[in-house]
């Protein structure tokens, strides 16, 4: 049995929430508008059934993307409800990020919600991270998870589809990997925090961070994970040889991508796959 640390499952309550908007982010019907990226077409089977054999845990989370957790506290919160309330409800093996808001950041209220059997807080890689949310997840020794944030520039004219999970989400995970390292940690050193997709492949720049004037070169925070999604046996090869394999966790995207198979060994399999998220989450050997 594995965990898989990042999906996304759009509940009723949730996808009536964003239909009730008349503004990005919305659905009309199952067409997502976005400020910065062009209509995308929801694939309403993608949120209704999900296959999860194999899986002892699936932890699921409000698409930053979006944008939800950038809005006024008015516009966030009825979102931000609606989102836990469906997820809470999914039953086993899923399990749910918390999700927050950050322009009135509000550390009680995540308190609350993390009550409620969150498993961590998903923050977007573009947020400022508010040093009293994290000492929330400190309190209750529980990890942060940092995903792309919004694509709000336009892309350039002619640019395909992929762009925005390219270019903007790949840049901001490499910003976000550097700014916890460099501002975060000190103020903050028993805070686990996982990287979607790989952090964008930033570890691997640790070369050019030397020869720029940073620290580090083989230095790893084993409290700095990295999850998989979208990447496969290459990359994940790469990161390995750079951080080890103890801090890399599995992570698919789903149900925009499948989990991928690391592509080094049984032993390594089930390192990624289940000792180490269990590690990053708190929880007890199996």
């Amino acid at each position: 049995m594995s965990i898989d640390v990042h999906q996304h499952l759009w509940t009723g309550s949730f996808v009536a929430a964003l239909r009730a908007r008349t503004a990005p982010p919305r659905l009309d019907g199952w067409t997502l508008l976005l400020d910065g990226e062009p209509p995308y077409e929801v694939n309403p089977a993608d949120h209704e059934h999900r296959d999860t054999a194999g899986l002892e845990l699936a932890l699921v989370s409000m698409s930053s993307p979006l944008g939800v957790e950038f809005l006024p506290p008015e516009e966030a919160w009825p979102l931000i409800d609606a989102y836990h309330e469906g997820a809470l409800g999914l039953g086993e093996p899923f399990g749910v990020w918390a999700a927050t808001c950050h322009s009135e950041p509000d550390p009680e209220r995540l308190a609350k919600d993390l009550d409620r059997g969150l498993a961590g807080l998903q923050i977007p890689a573009t947020a400022v991270p508010d040093d009293r949310l994290l000492d929330v997840l400190t309190e209750r020794d529980l990890p942060l998870f940092v995903h792309p944030g919004p694509a709000t520039v336009p892309p350039p004219p002619g640019t395909p589809p992929w762009w925005p999970a390219l270019v903007p989400y790949v840049q901001q995970m490499h910003a976000a990997w550097h700014h916890f390292h460099a501002v975060v940690r000190p103020r903050h050193p028993r805070l686990r925090v996982c990287f979607a997709l790989l952090a964008g492949l930033a570890p691997l720049h640790s070369e050019r961070l030397i020869a720029r004037g940073g620290t580090g070169r083989g230095l790893v925070d084993p409290g700095f994970y990295v999850e998989t999604s979208s990447y496969g046996p290459r990359a994940i090869d790469a990161i390995v040889r750079e951080l080890g394999v103890d801090v890399v966790v599995n992570g698919s995207d789903a149900p925009y991508a499948t989990a991928p198979d690391p592509g080094l060994g049984t032993a390594a399999h089930h390192a990624i796959r289940s000792t180490n998220p269990r590690r990053l989450l708190g929880l007890p050997p199996p």
